[in-house]
């Protein structure tokens, strides 16, 4: 599948403001492993292949496992391989990427709450929202693997 146009040059604003979150994320309290089981896991859910190609290579870079990203996936079914904290954040990560199904359910936030603060939180919700971001934008234009 071939790049159907480059939407950072058609539209660098809107590019350089998904910079913004970006660099407004990286003050946050997650860890790079973290952040990389949030993107890595809402693009698996969104099917892109960009995405989930960079962001494998970015969390091996950070010292992530082969072994927890190939169950990332079913990661329900493999809970020690992944922290209480873990397991939370990535509970938000699809809810908050299948946010048509529930949304982000009150079972979950309550989950969070007891791990934590309102800023934590809102961190990991808008970690989430940038990957979802970058998925639906890559897939849109056909983002060409490894570019």
């Amino acid at each position: 599948m071939s790049a159907r146009f480059n939407w950072t040059t058609l539209h660098p604003a809107a590019y350089k403001a998904g910079i913004g979150i970006e660099m407004a994320l990286q003050n946050s309290f997650l860890d790079p492993i973290q952040k990389e089981l949030i993107k890595i896991r809402s693009s698996q859910i969104n099917g892109c292949a960009f995405c989930l190609d960079m962001h494998t290579k970015d969390a091996l870079k950070h010292g992530e496992t082969p072994q927890r990203i190939f169950i990332l996936n079913a990661w329900r079914d493999a809970k020690e391989f992944f922290t209480e904290e873990e397991q939370v954040i990535l509970m938000i990560t699809e809810e908050i990427t299948l946010i048509n199904q529930k949304g982000l359910t009150e079972e979950t936030y309550e989950k969070a709450k007891k791990l934590f603060d309102e800023t934590q939180i809102s961190q990991i919700i808008m970690a989430a929202v940038a990957i979802n971001m970058w998925n639906r934008i890559a897939k849109a234009s056909h983002m060409e693997i490894g570019k």
